[in-house]
């Protein structure tokens, strides 16, 4: 055989190789297409559309639903977006319109962070605080706990079988140690000097009742403390202005108010106008979120505080919230900057609603720096309550009797722990009963 017939019967079997694979792979193709259309058919519900097993239906479902939350909640985001930073600006969302207040920073944008627009398991998680009328009774016992209550001090010295000169310089002594205040501390004195019911009695039960009706009278039952939000013919939205240093527990004392609130059956929203402080505004989102709370917050730190609390005014006012409760700064390095900044606070809240309230919070355990604090305050932006925050922290209770002789306005909250539910409305005879003990 020669090298050209070689040739050609090689390549003749090459075409036969490639003609039968070619033959296979026809066949191959054809009965895969056959099985796809037996499973089609076997699987077809009749509407020509595949079906789902239970657990794939149900998963699928399950996808759809935590997608659809989130797409609302990214396009409400926006929209609220684009909403505030036009209300910020006084300008319409039209730009050929213009209807602005004139009154807050146009660079401000502000953003809504609200339990709405969380999934709707998380509704179901949605904490139940304490109602306000159980809160006093406990907190007054953690109050007879708490170290030295100047009250038993004062019942100590008073229960002596004689009481000499120096007995009764200890009682002011204590008094003024507990920063009731040196006028006030005098005034007790001389009442419990000239109290026959005291000097004459040696029954330790009736020393102690007529101690505690001047410790009563001395705290002033008659003033009234009740929060305006509370009364029936408030305002509604009720606007409350929460102002004081930092490190008194402002932030959180605002949280715990709208746990009071809430727990009272009240709707509220929270406006974060601290805008300088970073964690402020996630701490109070914190706090609206566990009792589903809205929280007005701007989208950047050191944002126009008035324009935070001038939004925060629009949503309740279109919400028919009952209580908005404004959040402030409380930075005394910028006395005069930020006593400016509260004024302004409360002149552009006032162009959408009047503003009811404004409760300085203090801390109980600074005594008369509490005092020089409170004096500020008061005649930057007008107060109308105090709020004591750590009553239970030190013996200077005695700041309930100063500060309202101070202001002339009345403690109408204590705060009593770190517990969310630790805010209870002021009771003079509690308070009394808690730093006297138990008989």
């Amino acid at each position: 055989m020669t090298t050209q017939q070689l040739l050609i019967l090689i390549a003749v079997l090459i075409v036969l190789v490639l003609a039968v694979v070619g033959i296979l792979v026809a066949v191959r193709k054809r009965r895969s297409q056959g099985d796809s259309a037996r499973s089609g058919r076997a699987e077809e519900p009749g509407d020509g559309r595949p079906s789902l097993s239970p657990k794939s239906a149900a998963s699928t479902a399950k996808s759809q639903a935590e997608s659809q939350p989130g797409a609302s909640r990214k396009s409400s985001s926006d929209g609220q977006a684009i909403q505030s930073a036009s209300s910020a600006s006084g300008a319409s969302p039209n730009p050929d319109a213009s209807t602005g207040s004139g009154a807050v920073d146009s660079k401000a944008s502000i953003q809504s962070s609200s339990a709405d627009q969380e999934a709707p398991s998380a509704q179901e998680e949605l904490a139940h605080p304490e109602a306000s009328a159980s809160r006093m009774t406990r907190l007054k016992a953690r109050l007879a706990k708490s170290p030295n209550p100047f009250g038993k001090a004062l019942f100590a010295i008073l229960t002596k079988d004689h009481l000499s000169e120096s007995d009764w310089e200890d009682v002011e002594d204590t008094l003024l140690m507990a920063d009731v205040g040196a006028e006030a501390s005098e005034q007790l004195v001389k009442q419990l000097r000239d109290d026959a019911r005291i000097t004459g009695q040696k029954d330790p039960a009736a020393v102690r009742r007529g101690l505690r009706q001047r410790l009563i009278d001395l705290v002033d039952p008659n003033m009234d403390r009740t929060l305006v939000a509370a009364r029936p013919q408030a305002n509604r939205p009720s606007v409350i202005i929460m102002v004081g240093v930092n490190g008194t527990g402002k932030t959180t004392t605002a949280g715990k108010l709208a746990r009071l609130f809430v727990a009272d059956g009240k709707s509220v929203v929270m406006g974060a106008a601290d805008t300088f402080r970073a964690a402020a505004a996630d701490q109070l989102e914190t706090w609206g979120g566990k009792v589903g709370v809205p929280v007005v917050r701007s989208d950047r730190d050191g944002a126009d505080p008035a324009s935070v609390a001038f939004e925060a005014a629009e949503r309740a006012k279109n919400e028919h919230a009952d209580v908005l409760i404004v959040d402030t700064a409380g930075r005394l390095q910028n006395k005069a900057n930020l006593m400016d900044q509260l004024g302004k606070i409360r002149r552009v809240v006032e162009k959408n609603l009047p503003v009811d309230e404004v409760l300085l919070v203090l801390d109980a355990t600074t005594g008369q720096n509490g005092m020089i604090q409170a004096q500020v305050f008061a005649q930057a932006i007008g107060v109308t309550g105090i709020v004591l925050t750590k009553l239970d922290g030190s013996a200077k209770g005695g700041i309930v009797v100063s500060v309202q002789r101070e202001l002339g306005v009345p403690v109408k909250l204590v705060g009593l722990g770190e517990g969310p539910d630790d805010l209870a409305v002021f009771d003079p005879e509690s308070f009394v009963d808690g730093i006297l003990g138990d008989e």
